[in-house]
């Protein structure tokens, strides 16, 4: 392997970096094509696959994308199918993903391809740009992955690889790092092919270049790299340091009225927007768990209950905070509901639960009021609001 460069290559001279970068790009493609993972969405060059990917990526593990990319494509085929589909269908379909505006916003999308293209997704960088949930991150991919367009996609897995190629002071996690990083990925794209030169950037982050203990020594563009000739991979790529993430106590409250569970629907918009939960909120402070949920219940749903036995206590975390919560059985004393805050409300059984979809710190209780019995409050299923 190479010794490196003894100078960032960005500040060469136009010709010997557009000479430095062909031997990249060379290097990088050959090494993709022999490396990279067999991924479904790689297998086809439809648009609407490859952008269900894309959104399904942010945020989320590869491993993980796999089986709801398969069964998101087997219920939704087409963006017409998608377009048509009721958003509950598409959230419950999402449900454990998270990051549901991800999911509202392609459904959005998806009507809106249908409506103002003809069912066609836009190849223009404008067009596309428009649509709801389309960032400049899901553009380049899109456009670059299954147009062929010039677009350089800059990820954090392409942030990390520039930050060591270049020896990049500027944190990858500060306020301007997209656009500091955006000029060298364009540099570098190879314009002949860019879709598979952006997916070769993404799996070198992903496979090689990675956050802790890359394999350097695997590389094909160790030769290049700056960190690696002077012996600084592990100082790049620079962060700023960000505040620890705030805990929230919390309570939920499974409140029970003549045998059936009440479930509110939360706002379509904003945090986990239109999903389905049970009634609860923060505990105030010098409040005990018990009187916080009581409290709550009666807010949201103007309704009366009591407390009948502590379920569990379920931890669940967020992008920018975590939450304990404690979850509660509760009588409803009557089934009269006036919302306050939620938009919708069902009186349901533990078989209606399947029907709706909830955030994933509800579903860490679901298969415990499943498997548990309180017989003395079962009655027939209907799942009817009453």
């Amino acid at each position: 392997m190479g010794s490196g460069l003894s100078v960032p290559p960005l500040h060469l001279n136009p010709q010997e970096l557009s000479t430095q970068f062909i031997f990249w790009r060379k290097r990088l493609l050959v090494w993709y094509a022999e490396n990279h993972r067999n991924l479904p969405w790689r297998k086809t060059p439809e648009p609407y696959s490859i952008w269900v990917s894309e959104v399904m990526l942010q945020q989320t593990q590869v491993k993980t994308v796999i089986a709801y990319h398969d069964r998101f494509l087997k219920r939704f085929p087409t963006i017409q199918s998608l377009a048509r589909a009721d958003q509950q269908d598409v959230l419950k379909l999402w449900e454990g993903l998270g990051y549901y505006s991800r999911a509202r916003n392609f459904h959005k999308a998806a009507i809106q391809v249908c409506s103002r293209h003809s069912g066609q997704i836009p190849a223009d960088w404008n067009a596309f740009r428009q649509l709801p949930g389309v960032g400049d991150y899901i553009a380049s991919a899109v456009l670059s992955i299954a147009f062929n367009q010039p677009f350089a996609v800059v990820d954090g897995n392409v942030k990390r690889v520039i930050s060591r190629l270049f020896a990049m002071n500027t944190p990858v996690n500060a306020s301007r790092a997209h656009s500091v990083f955006q000029e060298p990925a364009t540099a570098l794209l190879d314009h002949d092919a860019p879709g598979i030169f952006n997916q070769a950037m993404m799996e070198l982050g992903a496979l090689i270049c990675k956050p802790k203990k890359p394999l350097c020594t695997l590389c094909p563009l160790d030769a290049c790299c700056v960190a690696f000739a002077s012996g600084q991979v592990d100082v790049y790529p620079k962060r700023v340091k960000v505040p620890p993430v705030p805990l929230y106590p919390v309570v939920a409250g499974v409140v029970y009225h003549r045998g059936r569970m009440l479930i509110t629907q939360r706002k379509p918009d904003g945090l986990l927007g239109g999903l389905w939960e049970f009634p609860g909120g923060k505990i105030q402070e010098g409040e005990s768990p018990s009187d916080a949920c009581v409290r709550e219940i009666r807010e949201e749903t103007g309704v009366s209950a009591r407390i009948v036995s502590h379920l569990c206590q379920v931890k669940h975390a967020y992008t920018h905070f975590k939450i304990q919560m404690q979850v509660f059985i509760c009588h409803a004393l009557s089934g009269a509901v006036r919302l306050n805050g939620p938009v919708d409300f069902r009186w349901i059984t533990a078989d209606d639960m399947d029907l709706y979809p909830f955030p994933g710190a509800n579903h860490k209780f679901l298969g415990l009021l499943k498997n548990t019995e309180h017989t003395h409050y079962k009655t027939s299923p209907t799942g009817t609001k009453k």
